[in-house]
């Protein structure tokens, strides 16, 4: 009989150097809690993917998720391993995202949301 080590979570490596997570959530524009989708989310989203491509680096991706829960602030979405929440607005404001923070390990600080649980 052998024993299993107990795993700690510095054990397990990473397998993506940054990991984003893009709400795609879609509602009525009408809808009370809003939703990225309503609030342009798509076309930011299409061009954060094709920047990611672009950069060429295999350990950087993004995921399209459903909501996050904070509605009202969309679009967001949250970097991985940090754990960073942005709010983009432009396609320059994803461009500077994917550059600094995603290639260049720096916060893009007047983009960054801390939202309200």
């Amino acid at each position: 009989m052998t024993e299993t080590a107990t795993l700690s979570l510095t054990d397990v490596p990473q397998v993506y150097k940054r990991h984003v997570f893009a709400c795609f959530q879609q509602r009525p524009p009408t809808h009370p809690r809003g939703s990225c989708g309503a609030a342009g989310a798509q076309p930011l989203w299409e061009r954060l993917g094709k920047q990611i491509e672009a950069t060429g680096q295999r350990d950087i991706v993004m995921t399209a998720t459903g909501c996050m829960g904070f509605c009202q602030a969309g679009p967001i979405m949250v970097v991985y391993p940090e754990g960073v929440w942005y709010q983009p607005r432009t396609p320059e404001d994803v461009d500077e995202i994917v550059t600094t923070h995603l290639v260049g390990g720096t916060l893009v600080e007047r983009l960054v949301i801390v939202p309200r649980i």
